[in-house]
């Protein structure tokens, strides 16, 4: 019976989706020198897979991301910026 009951468990664990949680991340940006700057940095991380919301703002060189965790985290996020050549860095305080 417990045997059973365990292999039933598992089998329901394994077969449920993984719970994704949204989240919002506010990232420092450097190098936006020109108006055009977040429009490179936004292109780049809504190709981010799991991004759904992207907002950069050049007046205060940051960028608010808000994904999907199971599809995305800051690690990719802060790669795809700077592989567009605008380094960035979670400003502290800033994950939701």
């Amino acid at each position: 019976m417990h045997r059973t009951l365990a292999l039933g468990l598992t089998a329901f664990f394994l077969a449920s989706p993984t719970i994704a949680a949204e989240r919002t991340v506010t990232l420092a940006v450097d190098n936006m020198t020109c108006v055009t700057c977040p429009y490179i940095v936004e292109q780049a991380l809504s190709a981010v897979p799991g991004v759904t919301d992207v907002e950069v703002s050049f007046e205060s060189a940051t960028a608010v991301v808000t994904f999907d965790d199971a599809a995305a985290d800051p690690a990719a996020l802060m790669a795809a910026t700077t592989n567009a050549g605008f380094p960035s860095r979670p400003v502290s305080g800033s994950e939701g």
